[in-house]
């Protein structure tokens, strides 16, 4: 499909909306492709106001339609009126109406936050978002309920706060829908002792910059990967690298993704929580089986549950599990089986993601996307998910979104009262510092009440880590660059 703009800055703005339509399209710009289907957005003047004119040709149809820029309308306001129009269109030809309207980004929660700075009403929020934006009421509701989790979060905070990130990107194998920097343990069993040393080195620099800034640790969160992919004794010299250097005296939470149910002993749980490890996650996605073995997970559901019992029999009281919506040969009826089998389980988060189709994945690589469920299928169950956690107890307190998401849909954290996850909330909302450490890891430096987001990379795969970790450690200098711009 061409799309054709006479403002290219908004193209990929609008290429987004029309993804939300065409999910699997290729898109060309402002190019003649003899693609019947096109369309185009220019801004015109008329009458002295500012229009957004839009086209779209579609299944042989073309229609047109004008939407005015507000006056005075900066370039946001441009964008959304151009989304909006285009939106508009699609919405007629197709049929299909997302219910996050023109709201693409991945932080709605963050959104919501800068609308309250400047409108200081929910209801002028509400009205904006479904009125402008054209949300449906149950998406702003998701939005106004994790705005209050962000607000309860940050109570008291004094802009010294950081959270600390722990990259293992190890995993038994990769999952079909994956495209995270997660690695087959299989083929790179022989980098991990390497890369365990190193990352108790990361760690130590990690603490002495946080030191030398005066920043105060609040919560730890050991993501991937699948850090239980880790032996027991790893996983000691990691945790014991953490003791050894950070001030703990602050700490509120202590979160490791356990994720898959197969890496999971006894012996393991046991190191966890003789290092005061609080949160512990285990992400079945689905308990069907036969599911399970489509997305290439090496478990049966029978070991989530035995992982689970383990669990809580080594003490652990506050557990999360993952489940995704739209997997492939999963079933709208499937999906209510495993939610209702996971709540009758009583874990304390439930986070009910929706299936992202990436790229990379091998879902895409091996053509399989025939195989997901429809837009109307995930949809339905977003909503049975919101039901029924609703009605045993759970709260929304978290949420974001990605690219490529089925349905344009959206990834909900929910807990049971008091058991919200820190680490997501000031993670996801920016809300302050997280120092990462690992391959993959991204540490953000958030400035302390104000808006300033800058960004260390480190090296995305193991090998390049072991092989640069000088540069790794260089890098981290720039921790003390920033605050010295941004003092706290």
């Amino acid at each position: 499909m061409n799309l054709i703009l006479n403002k290219p800055e908004y193209f990929y703005e609008m290429e987004n909306i029309c993804r939300l339509f065409l999910p699997h399209e290729r898109f060309t710009k402002n190019e003649e492709s003899g693609d019947e289907n096109k369309a185009e957005c220019q801004f015109v003047h008329q009458e002295g106001c500012l229009i957004a004119r839009c086209s779209l040709t579609l299944f042989g149809k073309a229609v047109t339609t004008d939407e005015l820029v507000p006056c005075g309308g900066d370039e946001r306001e441009e964008e959304i009126s151009m989304a909006r129009g285009l939106y508009q269109l699609f919405r007629q030809l197709t049929g299909i109406t997302p219910k996050w309207g023109v709201l693409t980004g991945v932080r709605p929660v963050k959104l919501y936050s800068s609308l309250m700075e400047e409108l200081h009403s929910e209801d002028a929020v509400r009205e904006y978002m479904h009125q402008r934006l054209l949300l449906e009421s149950d998406k702003i509701d998701l939005c106004r309920a994790a705005y209050h989790s962000e607000v309860q979060a940050v109570a008291g905070a004094t802009g010294k706060e950081f959270s600390l990130y722990i990259s293992i990107p190890f995993c038994p194998n990769r999952c079909s829908y994956c495209s995270f920097v997660s690695h087959s343990v299989e083929k790179t069993a022989k980098l991990v002792p390497a890369y365990v040393d190193l990352l108790c080195e990361e760690l130590k620099e990690i603490a002495k910059v946080a030191k030398e800034q005066n920043l105060v640790l609040k919560s730890i969160y050991y993501g991937g990967g699948t850090p239980t992919q880790l032996s027991a004794q790893q996983l000691d010299q990691v945790m014991t690298a953490v003791e050894q250097h950070f001030d703990l005296s602050a700490l509120v939470e202590h979160t490791v993704e356990g994720g898959r149910p197969d890496t999971i002993t006894k012996e393991k749980l046991v190191v966890l929580k003789a290092h005061k490890v609080d949160r512990l996650s285990i992400n079945p996605q689905t308990m069907h089986d036969h599911v399970l073995q489509t997305i290439g997970r090496r478990h049966s559901a029978a070991q989530v549950l035995d992982a689970y019992k383990m669990a809580r029999e080594v003490g652990f009281d506050s557990i999360n599990m993952d489940v995704i919506a739209g997997l492939p040969g999963d079933t709208f009826e499937g999906f209510c089986q495993t939610l209702d089998q996971l709540i009758a389980l009583n874990p304390e988060n439930l986070t009910v993601h929706t299936l992202s189709v990436k790229r990379s994945s091998f879902l895409t690589e091996r053509g399989e996307i025939a195989t997901v469920p429809d837009m109307n299928t995930v949809e339905k169950m977003l909503g049975y998910a919101t039901k029924v956690l609703t009605e045993n107890g759970y709260s929304p307190y978290y949420l974001y979104r990605q690219s490529k998401m089925l349905g344009n849909q959206e990834n909900v954290g929910w807990s049971k009262k008091g058991k919200d996850c820190l680490y997501n909330i000031y993670m996801m909302n920016e809300l302050h510092t997280v120092l990462a450490a690992g391959a993959g890891g991204v540490s953000r430096l958030k400035e302390p009440h104000g808006p300033q987001i800058e960004r260390i990379f480190n090296y995305k795969y193991p090998y390049e880590y072991n092989e640069r970790f000088s540069v790794i450690i260089e890098r981290k200098q720039g921790i003390g660059r920033f605050y010295e711009q941004y003092p706290t």
